[in-house]
């Protein structure tokens, strides 16, 4: 199973870890990894290349830790409600026993 953790504080991202593997077909025909891989790729990248915030990543196979600064521009914030929207739309499609994000409110 993919763990997604997100946290938020009032409204703004802190951090998005991802780890794991989807388990949902053999390596290489797994759509649930790529899925993930794909958006999580494309946010990171995105990140570093329209918004300004200095994000911190640490990325090796399977794993996805982002660390966001205490200032967050609206672009980021934008990216990520995105990356969010695409990963429980996979969640919801098919099932929690390959693919679980929680999204929680920290202080």
């Amino acid at each position: 199973m993919i763990a997604v953790t997100v946290k938020k504080a009032a409204g703004r991202y802190i951090s998005f870890r991802s780890e794991g593997h989807a388990g949902y077909a053999d390596e290489g025909y797994d759509i649930i990894c790529a899925a993930v891989s794909a958006l999580t790729v494309s946010t990171v990248n995105s990140l570093e290349a329209f918004t300004s915030d200095r994000i911190t990543v640490k990325e090796h196979d399977g794993f996805v830790d982002l660390r966001f600064p205490p200032e967050q521009s609206d672009e980021a914030r934008l990216l990520m409600d995105s990356l969010v929207l695409g990963l429980t739309g996979i969640e919801e499609s098919y099932g929690s026993e390959y693919l679980k994000v929680d999204v929680r409110e920290v202080t």
